[in-house]
């Protein structure tokens, strides 16, 4: 599979998981909204504001996933995609065949954490 085809068939998935996870929000949002709960003081409430923030955070890195799509994208675009942005080494074919919108080989990722 060629890079521009992997990364388009990832934006594809994260772009569903965005509409799965804003639907799944909305729901939570709509059940908090219908109840008489109290966030602070039933057990209930501190459960849906739970999921709520999971949720949202779940929501979070779909959006960072979709930026790193971008980004992989345009180094397509330049001719700069499979090169790590920290030290300019070659990223491998294995490593971007699992992680098409990886901007790092394996040392630097290590390294990002």
């Amino acid at each position: 599979m060629n890079a521009a085809k992997a990364l388009a068939t990832e934006r594809a998935d994260v772009l569903a998981r965005l509409d799965r996870l804003g639907a799944t929000f909305d729901d939570i949002v709509e059940v908090a909204r219908d109840s008489n709960l109290d966030d602070e003081h039933d057990t209930e409430g501190i459960t849906i504001a739970a999921d709520r923030q999971q949720v949202a955070a779940l929501i979070a890195a779909a959006r960072r996933q979709l930026s790193a799509v971008d980004a992989a994208e345009q180094r397509v675009r330049d001719g700069s995609y499979g090169i790590c942005v920290s030290c300019g080494a070659r990223i491998a074919n294995g490593r971007l065949s699992i992680r098409p919108a990886t901007p790092w080989c394996v040392d630097c990722a290590r390294e990002q954490r």
